[in-house]
């Protein structure tokens, strides 16, 4: 039988404690060759949702042997890039039926090739992308850290404090963006979830200012953290290229990313209107650092590299793309727990084979 399951599931089924737990382990296998993981693809287009805005068709995989799973995350999107103040944004639109997202996890064994389990990719998706930076804050960050200043307070933001918490014992966080209202309802709700204060402030200086560490969690394909807010000992964290200026980057003393697979295999089609392939976008500014010279998450997770060697030093993590790889170290925990807990839906799994050879 195939497991159907829901966001709520997950949510239910895998903390971030597990999911750190579960990347840290199979990144150990990523760096010695034993797992794979193959380069994201996005496919966009035009879309007659409306004239500014593509679709766009991306899927990530990857396989852990020593789990025993594979997994493919596919999803299907209608973006735009709307303009936000001085920052251009990447916005998904729920434009599905229903004002929905559409994002698909889906597992199999790597024992017979069955269908494991589907369920969307939502919730893990939030928790795998705070997981891997949560790694980057564990591995390159004051050990004595007990700050946080993050700039913004969207979904990804939740798991970016949620995950350095796991990994820090955290005292205090300020949080800035742009939006009054978003902001001072994201601190109210995650002080409570962290049981800590969170204090909104009104300029991004004010939350990164004696930060011990600075996290970007936003949606701006433009830079909002900036060389001259560094200061010694600070770790930067990033959720995509274009959050940190190049210039800031350069200067910290260790620089590790997630992987050196630096960009997306972007296939665009003619008249889409993709902003983040401009010139100007932050984006292409970020192709200015050569990925490639840095090491890895997974190096760091080794001990091929040391993250830090001395509580002065500016350390900068960049959770420069995702890997299809998460999805099944992720997967598998949540699937395992799923059938202990008989949580889900059962289909048969002759619903999702053939007898046709492919």
């Amino acid at each position: 039988m195939t497991l159907i399951l829901s966001n709520e599931d997950v949510e239910n089924l895998l903390s971030m404690p597990d999911c750190i737990d579960a990347l840290e382990t199979a990144y150990l296998d990523l760096a010695e060759g034993r797992g794979v993981s193959r380069q994201r693809t996005d496919c966009i287009t035009p879309t007659t949702w409306h004239e500014d805005a593509v679709y766009g068709l991306k899927s990530m995989d990857g396989v852990v042997p020593a789990l025993g799973v594979g997994a493919i995350r596919i999803n299907s999107d209608i973006i735009t890039n709307p303009l936000v103040g001085n920052s251009r944004r990447r916005v998904k639109v729920p434009a599905a039926p229903n004002e929905r997202y559409v994002g698909l996890v889906l597992l199999f064994s790597t024992h017979n090739g069955e269908p494991l389990a589907i369920f969307p990719d939502g919730v893990l998706q939030h928790i795998r992308v705070g997981a891997t930076n949560g790694l980057g804050v564990k591995y390159m960050a004051r050990e004595d850290a007990t700050s946080i200043g993050i700039l913004g307070s969207g979904w990804q933001a939740e798991t970016q404090l949620t995950a350095a918490c796991a990994v820090r014992k955290i005292e205090t966080i300020r949080c800035f963006s742009p939006n009054q209202d978003n902001r001072e309802a994201f601190c109210t709700r995650m002080s409570d979830v962290l049981g800590i204060d969170v204090r909104p402030v009104a300029q991004p200086e004010e939350a990164i200012a004696g930060a011990d560490i600075v996290m970007c969690a936003s949606n701006s394909i433009d830079p909002i953290f900036f060389k001259q807010w560094i200061e010694p000992g600070m770790h930067l964290s990033s959720i995509k290229k274009p959050e940190i200026e190049p210039t800031a980057i350069r200067a910290a003393d260790k620089i590790a990313v997630h992987t050196h697979d630096t960009d997306p295999i972007l296939v665009v089609a003619k008249n889409a209107k993709f902003r983040e392939s401009s010139k100007q976008a932050g984006w292409n500014d970020a192709a200015k650092l050569d990925f490639k010279s840095f090491p890895t998450l997974p190096d760091l997770i080794a001990h091929r590299v040391t993250g830090r060697d001395a509580p002065e030093q500016v350390t900068c993590f960049l959770n420069n793309l995702g890997l299809g790889y998460q999805f099944a170290a992720a997967g598998s925990v949540i699937y395992r727990r799923a059938k202990e807990r008989s949580v889900g839906h059962e289909l048969p799994t002759d619903w999702f084979t053939e007898t046709v050879h492919p």
